[in-house]
């Protein structure tokens, strides 16, 4: 199956097929034809996704072979190609699996929408992206796929252009993403330059051969080139995977609907850096440095962005900012060469994520859009279902066992435990801490919207009921995936799943280390009993339900106790302000400065406006010398005849003689 090219080529070209269907015949097609022709394109992928991966799972055979040959620039090929190995077909069976709940979730949120048809063309399109990344066997395929996310996501994002805070929000993702994709492209344009090809197959090889190598970036200074390679590759999944300081375009994005905000952020765009690195392992294990700047970025991100999470109103943007701290475990994972581990909580995480992100969408729905969770509560007896998935989702979430999270999030703290990288201790704090913040986020959202005093108007409480079936039969698929994924742990941290697909060097042997101690789902599941980051998870969720269920009034005491902290976190530590008036505010002061000065003073006052001026006084000059009387002119005649001949008889002369 892995071998035949005809059916892997339809896994992504059944989605772009359906994409360009609904797309370019949106106005003649009905919303019914719209929708279940990119739904069959993504369930055809996903069906052969799944044979992929059960494939690469019981062979362990792989697939790497180039299809079309682009260009050929001297000695280096730019080429299409196929890399189907077992990280492949994990991230396939994620991004088709979830896309195809999203599609189906999107039937009915998106229904009444003037652009049903267009949002379906988009989501089918950004799948086709993300599915040609993450099988690329290249790194110009790579880019394409890479940059084609960045593009569709800015068009989802500001599906609602007529809001002016759409509008902000894909701007400012596509500007920040162009921040981490220039660095991005910095480091492909060092792998050809020191590897001279951008197959990942021969670069791998080479790796070894440039392990010492080193280039100066400013003069005496040398770095070893693999680091500033990795680093370059780095600041790229910064920018897609909303790593500090080029996260802030994630929780702004909440702008677009919400089934792209599940897609996004539970499985394609944010997961595509934590997978770039994990495939950039043979490079990213020869660089100590890189490996440290990897984790404490991670370490940054999970901590910081879990406290925003805990002080926000907005039920989607708390969803983000947990996605934020959750992608940052995957990247502290990836610092501490814990790649099984990242991939997992990667995998588990989309199943979750995306079970909050589409349960607070089903409430967004029945609550006529309204997202402030200080006008909600009491929804649990309206809306049992959702309510069920949600708690599911925040349970996992958080971490508790015997749901998916506990599992993922677990290994990899048990990693950065074990894990001497520099900044290994500042990571496990951060993550340790972060599991208890985690919880209270997670339970908050929880508690505050589905349980406790009903704040909603009487006309919304009315009409609220469960979301129908097309949202709810997504929600419980999610939900109990949410569940049992976390049970194949053994299979892909401790065990050998990944294969060569993942390289790990011999002086990082924690993951190794720790399959040694693994002795099955339950005992991992009693063995957490014993440490540290469950008992905080649960303390976490005890404090949550005192505050806000038995003491409701507790939280806006504190709130206001803790007020300049709290406007801290609100003002989401300074980033955006500062971002507005250095970045943005920079830019306008250079455009106006050029405009005023550079424009108007000397291109129109000098150039333009100058030449004409001296045009004029020279021709003002002329007319005076024209009078009109012959009197005048024979005495110019003179002069002129004065200043000939005393030029030919003393100027010429010396010349001629020098």
């Amino acid at each position: 199956m892995a071998s035949n090219k005809l059916l892997l080529l339809i896994i992504p070209l059944a989605p772009l097929l359906g994409a360009i269907i609904a797309g370019l015949f949106c106005r003649v097609l009905g919303n019914r034809a719209a929708h279940r022709i990119t739904i069959l394109g993504v369930a055809v992928s996903a069906v052969l996704s799944v044979m992929v991966a059960w494939d690469a799972f019981t062979t362990g055979t792989s697939f790497n072979e180039s299809l079309y040959t682009w260009s050929l620039i001297g000695d280096v090929k730019l080429e299409v190609g196929f890399l189907i190995d077992r990280l492949t077909a994990i991230m396939l069976v994620v991004v088709t699996s979830v896309s195809l709940l999203v599609h189906i979730y999107t039937i009915g949120y998106m229904d009444g929408d003037p652009g049903y048809n267009r949002f379906f063309s988009y989501i089918s399109l950004f799948t086709f992206s993300m599915l040609m990344l993450v099988m690329s066997n290249n790194f110009l395929q790579l880019f394409f796929g890479w940059e084609a996310v960045g593009l569709v996501s800015y068009l989802l994002i500001g599906f609602w252009y007529t809001r002016e805070t759409a509008i902000y929000a894909n701007l400012k993702a596509f500007l920040v993403n162009r921040v981490g994709d220039f660095g991005f492209l910095l480091g492909i344009g060092l792998v050809l330059a020191h590897f001279g090809t951008l197959d990942y197959a021969q670069v791998f090889a080479q790796a070894g051969s440039l392990k010492d190598a080193t280039m100066e970036l400013f003069p005496g200074t040398p770095w070893l080139v693999l680091t500033v390679i990795c680093i370059c590759l780095f600041i790229g999944a910064m920018g897609k995977s909303a790593q500090f300081p080029l996260h802030v375009w994630l929780p702004d994005s909440m702008e677009g609907p919400t089934p792209i905000s599940a897609l996004i952020h539970a499985a394609t765009m944010v997961t595509a850096g934590i997978f770039m690195v994990a495939r950039m392992s043979p490079l990213f294990e020869l660089s100590t440095t890189a490996l440290s700047v990897v984790m404490i970025v991670g370490a940054i991100t999970a901590f910081f962005m879990a406290l925003i999470a805990v002080v926000v109103y907005d039920i989607k943007r708390v969803v983000a900012y947990s996605t934020l701290s959750q992608l940052g475990y995957m990247t502290m994972a990836l610092g501490a060469s814990g790649y099984s581990a990242a991939i997992f909580h990667l995998f588990t995480h989309a199943f979750f994520k995306a079970a909050l992100f589409l349960g607070a969408g089903s409430v967004i729905i029945a609550m006529h859009h309204e997202q402030d969770m200080r006008k909600m509560g009491g929804l649990r007896k309206y809306m049992p279902l959702t309510y069920l998935t949600v708690l599911i989702g925040a349970w996992a979430n958080a971490g508790l066992p015997p749901f998916a999270g506990f599992f993922s999030k677990e290994s990899i703290v048990e990693v950065l435990h074990h894990s001497t990288t520099p900044g290994a201790g500042i990571a496990y704090a951060a993550a340790v801490a972060g599991v208890f913040i985690g919880a209270i986020y997670s339970f908050r959202l929880v508690f505050f919207s589905f349980h406790g005093k009903e704040r909603m108007d009487d006309h919304t409480r009315e009409h609220l009921h469960e979301s129908p079936w097309v949202v709810t039969l997504p929600l419980l698929t999610l939900a109990a995936m949410s569940i049992c994924a976390g049970w194949l742990v053994g299979t892909i941290v401790h065990g050998d799943y990944f294969g060569s697909a993942i390289f790990v060097g011999a002086d990082h042997p924690w993951i190794a280390s720790l399959a040694t101690d693994f002795h099955g789902v339950v005992n991992m599941m009693l063995h957490g009993f014993g440490t540290l980051p469950l008992w905080l998870a649960i303390a976490g969720v005890a404090l949550t339900w005192y505050l806000y269920i038995l003491r409701p009034d507790l939280p806006a005491i504190i709130r206001e106790r803790l007020g300049a902290f709290v406007r801290v976190l609100e003002d989401k530590y300074g980033f955006d302000r500062f971002n507005d008036w250095f970045f943005a505010g920079g830019a306008r002061s250079l455009g106006n400065g050029l405009w005023q000065r550079g424009d108007v003073k000397i291109i129109d006052g000098i150039f333009v406006n100058g030449s004409a001026r001296c045009i004029g006084w020279l021709a003002g000059v002329a007319r005076t010398l024209q009078t009109g009387r012959i009197y005048h002119y024979a005495f110019s005649m003179i002069i002129g005849a004065l200043i000939l001949v005393s030029v030919w008889r003393y100027v010429l002369p010396h010349f001629a003689g020098g």
